[in-house]
């Protein structure tokens, strides 16, 4: 392994962990629909990875009215949300804010689509979630941030909570950023403005939007808070796809344009990036001036299946048994993928060099790790060095360690929870 977390501690085990369900869809939005749905998946059959005989917390959701005098709305006009679970007793005064994932739409077809879904309408939302993994309130299963507060906000705008600007004629809202703002506000109403410690994560689009958020974040507290940002299987590269082409590239460019984010993209990227470019975290994570976590699968499961090999560039389905299960890669698949890694590893080198950053990158064909039960912190999490995925996380952010964890490659990892479909 190339590089180590500090303190070690040992979480023994090894989990298959099975999906049901890929069907016959065609295009990178459904695709990507999919895959960043997971946990709607997973939470049918293990609730996150908790047993249901554990009684997982489930909480409601908070609509935030005062959101649309702001303009900051979901696609289709309705107003945004999020749900709240008060933390008590030591963790009071700390705030955990963990952005919901859930792909992104970069056309007006795909955001009309869209703004029928939970990810674009408060009227097709859940009116309860699962609390779990780092969102959990149980010390057994959250040892860290257990009894802060703990709000999952809801992802309905499809540009990773950066977007500003309408189309009339579709009746959509691009206002991502806007209910940013806007769900800061009524937090801090709520307390959060007397935070003495904070944490901003986020899985997938929504670790994406950590990123892009972060030192926004930071500039909500005064300089006696501790705030740091967590992103989780957010690092999406700007890859080469198997036929060549760069499909991430040109689903970022289409968001980007589409929903003016542009606008709320940091100028520190802009001032010598494209606005698409920028978009990308790889051309971000280096200048973030507060702590950052980077929490990643190095063969991650929605790069390799909607950026990697997507429909359009593998017409002829050779990559489909690779997708569904890495075990039937072949040799040259193997060694694609394995490219694919030493990317995303130079990519943190020169970040992983701050100390004031944190990285655990497993060699696990996974895709968020943080919000199950079974991957954040169980008898059988995955490791680096001996240490968990939450043990890592807590170490870093509460700075009773540094953690540099950078994986070996495949397949010398055997406590990954690897996705498997069929």
């Amino acid at each position: 392994m190339g590089l180590y977390c500090g303190e070690m501690r040992k979480v023994l085990g090894l989990l298959g962990l099975i999906f049901l369900g890929i069907l016959g869809m065609s295009n990178g939005y459904e695709y990507d629909e999919y895959l960043n749905g997971t946990e709607e998946v997973l939470a049918q059959d293990s609730v996150f990875g908790v047993s249901a005989k554990y009684n997982p917390l489930t909480v409601g959701l908070t609509v935030i009215h005062g959101a649309g005098a702001q303009g900051a709305v979901c696609l289709d006009g309705t107003l945004p949300g999020y749900h709240l679970h008060r933390g008590y007793g030591s963790g009071a005064n700390s705030w955990l804010i963990q952005l919901e994932g859930g792909g992104w739409c970069d056309t007006v077809r795909s955001c009309v689509y869209r703004k029928k879904t939970r990810r674009g309408s408060l009227h097709h939302m859940e009116k309860e979630v699962v609390f779990a993994g780092i969102l959990s309130n149980k010390v057994e299963q959250n040892p860290d941030f257990f009894n802060w507060n703990r709000v999952k906000l809801r992802y309905c705008d499809g540009a990773s909570f950066a977007g500003d600007g309408e189309d009339k004629a579709a009746g959509l809202h691009f206002r991502g950023q806007r209910i940013w703002w806007a769900a800061m506000r009524d937090l801090k109403a709520k307390g959060m403005s007397h935070a003495k410690q904070a944490l901003l994560s986020g899985c997938s689009a929504g670790g994406l939007a950590s990123i892009l958020k972060c030192d926004e974040f930071r500039e909500l507290f005064p300089s006696s808070t501790k705030v740091k940002c967590l992103s989780d299987g957010g690092l999406f590269l700007d890859a080469v796809d198997i036929a060549g082409g760069r499909t991430l590239r040109n689903l970022f460019n289409g968001v980007v344009k589409l929903q003016g984010v542009h606008r709320n993209l940091p100028h520190t990227c802009t001032n010598h990036l494209d606005p698409t470019s920028c978009f990308f975290p790889q051309n971000l994570i280096s200048s973030i001036k507060t702590p950052l976590f980077l929490l990643n699968a190095a063969y991650d499961s929605w790069q390799l299946t909607a950026s990697l090999a997507p429909p359009a560039a593998d017409p002829h389905h050779h990559w489909g048994a690779c997708k569904m299960n890495h075990a039937h890669c072949s040799t040259s698949q193997i060694q694609f993928l394995q490219r694919f890694r030493d990317y995303m590893v130079n990519v943190v080198k020169g970040f992983a060099n701050s100390p004031k950053n944190g990285v655990f990158l497993n060699s696990c064909f996974a895709h968020c790790q943080s919000e199950r039960q079974d991957t954040w912190f169980s008898d059988n999490s995955p490791l680096i060095a001996n240490k968990g995925i939450a043990l890592a996380v807590g170490d870093w952010y509460f700075d009773r360690a540094g953690c540099k964890a950078i994986d070996c490659a495949y397949p010398c990892d055997k406590t990954c929870h690897n996705l498997i479909f069929r």
